[in-house]
């Protein structure tokens, strides 16, 4: 009951070549690739963002005096399902 050996995990992956065709396991790769690469980038400017102190400062100031007027509440009722 260890783990699998090389034999099963060939069988495994002839399996999943044989139901969804290298092609598309080709493009599932590159979209994957895409991902991570653009996750990392985010990442990356998300840090020099987060270093610029002065910038957050003017969006509060705008928030805060803003008028009453168009500030608006919605009154909602939730209803359960039966």
């Amino acid at each position: 009951m260890g783990s699998f050996s090389i034999w099963h995990w060939l069988i495994v992956l002839l399996i999943v070549v044989m139901v969804f065709g290298t092609k598309k396991l080709k493009n599932i790769g590159s979209d994957l690739g895409g991902a991570v690469k653009g996750f990392k980038d985010g990442m990356k400017e998300g840090g020099t963002k987060a270093e610029d102190s002065a910038a957050p400062a003017a969006p509060a100031a705008q928030v805060a005096n803003q008028p009453a007027a168009e500030k608006t509440t919605i009154d909602v009722e939730a209803k359960s399902k039966s």
